[in-house]
């Protein structure tokens, strides 16, 4: 990647149900507006996205996520703001552009959406859609929306959603809107992205970084070969921040464990653990938890070794509280970016050998 150093730093959230200072939980509506409220620190501190997911299940209060981004969209100036994901697969492409052209208006031009088939699979009966067809779904819909992003009359014919012949889409946007696909680590996928010209986002929620760098190299051959220009790459990896190491890993831990377990119970995962936890916010694990200059380190570390053009901190993890989850805002912008910046310059700086 050119000019490494010049790699921007976005935040991630599900809207994740939390609880209080007292540990009681919190209602849904809570969890949206303080959700906004994170989204505006993020734009005070001067972080360059702020992503929020799509889901339909009782843990996370944000099935809507481009009206949350709207009212954030209303008090911030300068942060991008989009999804992480956007469930393609059970939505309407069309839809879907139409919301997100009217959210880069309202917002100045600083609307982006991360398309995805999501991690879980609640939205596919929820409306209407077999799982059977979980594959064709995302290839004819991300297709289709390709297409959209021309903002040109559409003459489109698929098997999951009724054709199209001259369609035209409202509103038109302004200079258009930054797009990637949300990938965990499918070939397929990969190349799949490059076909249609979207930035490539990797979720990393697991194992070493390192081990994505096969997936990076393939994204850039995938362009060479389709004849499309070099387009970013993004990482999307949970953690958390507090003014020492072992503050962040107390706080993050137990919610953690809740949510990890939670949700493995339904998947047959085996019960999460403190030894699982540290090897996890170690340099071989995929969650960015600790001081500031530990997780600085840790994502100069991944940026280097991926070639990102991005580094999104999943900062929402279960439980953890709204209190702990604006700290931790508040240290990634003010002081991990600009030691995140100041590594990798010194890299740029360095003599080569």
């Amino acid at each position: 990647m050119d000019a490494v150093h010049q790699v921007q730093l976005g935040l991630d959230t599900f809207g994740d149900v939390t609880v209080d200072d007292d540990g009681a939980r919190v209602t849904d509506a809570q969890a949206i507006r303080d959700t906004v409220d994170q989204a505006v620190l993020a734009d005070q501190v001067g972080l360059h996205f702020f992503g929020v997911g799509e889901h339909h299940r009782h843990e996370f209060a944000v099935s809507s996520p481009e009206i949350v981004l709207a009212a954030a969209a209303a008090r911030t100036r300068d942060i991008r703001l989009g999804t992480a994901v956007t469930v393609l697969s059970s939505d309407d492409p069309v839809r879907v552009y139409e919301r997100f052209a009217t959210l880069d208006a309202v917002s100045g031009g600083r609307a982006e959406v991360i398309l995805g088939r999501g991690s879980f699979i609640e939205s596919f009966p929820l409306f209407g859609y077999d799982l059977s067809d979980y594959e064709v779904l995302f290839e004819e819909k991300l297709e289709l929306f390709a297409r959209l992003r021309e903002e040109k009359p559409v003459t489109w014919q698929g098997t999951t959603r009724a054709a199209l012949r001259d369609a035209d889409v409202y509103p038109k946007t302004e200079n258009g809107f930054t797009a990637w696909v949300g990938v965990g680590g499918s070939p397929e996928s990969v190349v799949r992205t490059a076909r249609y010209g979207y930035g490539l986002m990797l979720a990393i929620i697991g194992g070493a970084p390192a081990r994505f760098r096969p997936y990076v190299d393939l994204f850039h051959r995938s362009l060479d070969s389709f004849g499309r220009d070099r387009l970013p790459i993004g990482i999307h990896s949970p953690g958390h921040i507090a003014d020492t190491d072992e503050q962040a890993w107390e706080e993050l831990y137990p919610a953690m464990e809740a949510n990890r377990n939670a949700i493995g119970a339904e998947r047959g995962w085996p019960p999460y653990s403190r030894l699982q936890f540290q090897h996890d916010v170690g340099p071989e694990g995929s969650v960015y938890a600790g001081s500031p200059e530990r997780v600085a380190r840790k994502i100069a570390d991944t940026v280097r070794t991926l070639g990102a053009d991005r580094f999104d901190l999943k900062y929402s993890n279960g439980t953890l509280s709204h209190t702990r989850m604006m700290r931790s805002i508040e240290l990634y912008g003010s002081v991990v970016m600009p030691r995140v910046a100041e590594l990798l310059h010194d890299d740029a700086e360095a003599p080569r050998p």
